[in-house]
């Protein structure tokens, strides 16, 4: 099912058709469903490939695009943790959860790793976890 995205002269108003085939546009008149109006003018559209978990993860293990952070840097753990979290994809992303956002955008503003972690003790896990060796990968 295409999709076309459309600029409304009349409102001004970004808008997406979801036609039933590609022929369907050139045969239909496309309508602004907020005002009503045909001026409408078709935009090129942004593509969006959906990709398997395996496809991004074989990407992310190619680390050769990806800089060591400086880990006495809080603002570069921060820009790389973004980094690895963009290429995970919005699914793998949106799993996450506000708590990874908020980690990274207090490590971005410059704001001390152990600092984070005090005041921040349900991101340590249970009681009694050790994570002291890290995760296993």
């Amino acid at each position: 099912m295409p999709i076309y995205e459309y600029r409304c002269q009349d409102c001004r108003r970004r808008i997406s058709i979801h036609w039933r085939s590609f022929a369907e546009p050139a045969e239909r008149t496309a309508i602004c469903p907020r005002c009503g109006s045909t001026n409408l003018t078709r935009l090129v559209s942004r593509v969006r490939v959906i990709r398997s978990e395996d496809s991004r993860l074989d990407d992310v293990s190619d680390m050769g695009d990806f800089p060591e952070p400086d880990e006495n840097d809080p603002r570069s753990l921060g820009r790389w943790m973004r980094k690895m979290k963009d290429e995970m994809g919005d699914e793998v992303g949106d799993d996450m959860g506000g708590e990874f956002d908020e980690v990274v955008g207090r490590l971005e503003s410059g704001q001390n790793p152990e600092d984070i972690e005090k005041s921040m003790p349900e991101l340590a896990g249970a009681p009694g976890e050790d994570f002291s060796d890290g995760p296993d990968l």
